[in-house]
């Protein structure tokens, strides 16, 4: 006979606690015990509990494999009567054998009903470090589980492939928001739209009477970055600005050659270059820069109130001033064609013309932001990425453990980018270098982004030496190539010119691949998602939908007319409820290096988490003194600020 003590760890939060009675088996490398009670007198397992019992088994089994946990109602009826199955949310084991360390077993899952689960203990193993066959069979067993109960599908064609579920309320508890989040977001949302209902502004279908009155839902939330867009919307700088520190920062690439459909002279910019030059020299020289949003040229726009909606796909010219002098816009045009009725517009036409023209822009950066920055690359592709780390990469993995347009429109812009989509876009070292954007001043996106993706690849780097020794030991992890395959297969839908792997080979590319997913679903998404609210709670810096077409002629703008094209009452406030949602991280927050489920329970792998920890501190540290000295700081990659992972 042999005795153990067993700890178990509750969960802190809401609902975590359960009444059901809670069994261990104990298995070894001789046999495995008969279930194993965890009973004292009263009720056990509350919310954030740490209890002891102790276990006697009948035979030695050997050396601890695996714990298997048994949960099931109690026999007694349940104090608050015969309720929905109770859930429970177990934290960890700590198995301590007659002689020898203790041996944690993490778990970090919700157990639902009445079943069980089989833990091992906390060393993370790749598939090829695994002998014995209990354990190679348990790894194979919860893939298969994870497989039939994690299922792709086609949302649309040309998507990258989905979860299979129809709503949020089929999702398995452990990929739920929990209680807290879901209340607080939902509590959120009612707070927003009871406030603009109150006002009047939510069901009134026609036009804004003025750019004073927007100030009405301008005023209902609001931070100092919106206060600041308010008071320099109109200014050609803080337009320009945008293309490196707004929400959609991605864009822009150092011009060598002017377009040939985008016909801009000498003449045109002479105002803005300055005498003792030309737009040759400049683009010899490196100092010009393009935005095209060629993109959305033709694509199918919405119908709001009854109402068709109008796009353009504009191409917009930017200038670096030698020095540190602010980039501003040359040139724009609203269309891919040039022609007699598609004008370039100048910083010196009409200053309702030149208006009217920055805003179309900023209406195409809205669609391409929220379609292709935000929705495809910053939510359907890191949804790829944890659907396939949740079907080929067991718990015990380390990868595991570290881990206007209306819906036409957006179909038909997600299924173009996709056909254009290259790994490079996704690894922010080689997108600044194919986008010759490496020394442009003010590009805090870039300057912040590359530190952290540093601190990332080196955290990742330290992570994957200590369980890959050697490029071969990458090509023989079957359970690595499985998942990469998967993302390729059904995330990139096997596009050999998307550039994105589909098997592995080094250590170098293993750093790379997991560098990139985890800055995607982290940095990425917090600098192309946080700032939204700041920049759409003044409209007319951000329109989601226009209302007239773009203008084929200068000299007709007015200001009636620009308040026309702008979006109606109701729509505005939808978008700006939807985005002000979307900025806002609703409670629960696990910040980047952030890992209260300690799933690694090795001492190496410890210090490297504690290490990245430490760096990402040290990043913060210089991203606060630097922001100090701006007016409008860029916080959206402040590490503090940044989620672990895709959270709302």
């Amino acid at each position: 006979m042999a005795e153990f003590r067993v700890r178990v760890s509750t969960g802190e939060a809401c609902g975590a606690g359960t009444w059901d009675k809670v069994s261990v088996t104990i298995v070894g490398t001789r046999g495995e015990s008969p279930p194993l009670a965890l009973d004292h007198l009263g009720k056990e397992f509350t919310a954030g509990a740490e209890e002891d019992f102790e276990v006697t088994l009948p035979q030695d089994v050997g050396p601890v494999l695996l714990l298997r946990v048994h949960k099931a109602p109690p026999a007694l009826p349940r104090p608050l009567g015969p309720l929905a199955p109770d859930a429970w949310f177990c934290r960890r084991f700590q198995l301590a054998p007659p002689r020898g360390a203790p041996l944690r077993f993490p778990c970090y899952q919700w157990l639902e009903g009445a079943g069980s689960l089989v833990l091992r203990e906390g060393t993370a193993k790749v598939s090829w470090a695994d002998h014995h066959p209990v354990l190679q069979q348990q790894r194979q067993e919860e893939l298969q589980a994870r497989q039939e109960m994690y299922q792709w599908k086609t949302y649309l064609p040309g998507w990258p492939h989905c979860l299979d579920e129809v709503t949020v309320k089929d999702l398995d508890l452990n990929i739920k928001y929990s209680t807290a989040k879901n209340t607080n977001f939902y509590l959120r949302g009612y707070s927003a739209f009871t406030e603009l209902k109150i006002k009047g502004l939510l069901d009134r279908k026609g036009l804004w009477r003025s750019l004073k009155e927007m100030r009405r839902i301008f005023s209902f939330r609001t931070t100092p970055a919106a206060e600041y867009v308010f008071e320099h919307w109109r200014e050609d700088a803080f337009f320009a600005s945008q293309f490196l520190n707004g929400l959609n920062p991605v864009l822009i690439r150092r011009c060598r050659y002017l377009p040939k459909n985008f016909p801009v002279t000498d003449a045109m910019v002479a105002p803005v270059l300055g005498p003792g030059t030309s737009l040759q020299a400049e683009l010899e020289r490196g100092s010009l820069f393009l935005v095209d949003h060629g993109i959305l040229s033709g694509i199918k726009t919405n119908v709001v109130n009854g109402r068709p909606q109008f796009s353009a796909a504009p191409m917009t010219l930017l200038y670096q001033r030698p020095g540190c002098g602010p980039l501003l816009p040359l040139a724009i045009q609203l269309s891919q064609t040039p022609g007699p009725n598609s004008p370039i517009f100048l910083p010196s036409d009409d200053k309702w013309d030149w208006l009217l023209a920055k805003t179309w822009v900023r209406n195409a950066e809205f669609s391409i932001h929220e379609a292709l920055t935000h929705l495809l690359h910053s939510h359907l592709l890191p949804e790829v990425f944890t659907l396939a780390t949740l079907r080929q990469l067991p718990h015990c993995h380390p990868l595991f453990k570290s881990t206007g347009l209306g819906i036409g429109g957006f179909s038909e812009l997600i299924q173009r980018n996709m056909e254009q989509l290259n790994y490079s876009v996704l690894c922010l070292p080689e997108d600044i270098r194919t986008r010759g954007v490496e020394d442009i001043p003010g590009y805090y996106y870039r300057d912040d982004g590359m530190q952290i993706w540093g601190a990332v690849e080196r955290f990742v780097s330290e992570m994957i030496g200590i369980y890959y020794p050697s490029d071969m030991s990458v090509r023989d992890d079957r359970e690595l190539q499985a998942w990469v395959r998967e993302i390729f297969s059904e995330g990139f839908l096997s596009r050999e010119s998307s550039g994105m792997p589909s098997s592995l080979e080094t250590r170098e590319a293993l750093v790379q691949y997991v560098t990139m997913v985890i800055f995607t679903c982290s940095a990425k998404h917090s600098s192309v998602s946080a700032g939204q609210f700041d920049s759409c709670a003044w409209m007319p810096n951000l329109p989601p939908t226009m209302q007239l077409p773009p203008p084929t002629s200068k000299g007709q703008a007015r200001p009636e007319g620009f308040i026309a094209t702008l979006p109606p009452v109701n729509a505005t406030c939808d978008v700006v409820i939807a985005l002000w949602l979307l900025s806002k991280e609703p409670g629960d927050r696990r910040p980047l290096g952030t890992y209260p489920d300690e799933h690694f329970t090795e001492e190496a792998p410890q210090q490297s988490i504690a290490a990245f920890q430490s760096h990402l501190a040290q990043i913060s540290r210089g991203i606060q003194e630097r922001n100090r000295g701006l007016a409008l700081p860029y916080t959206y990659l402040d590490p503090p600020l940044i989620e672990n992972s895709v959270s709302i």
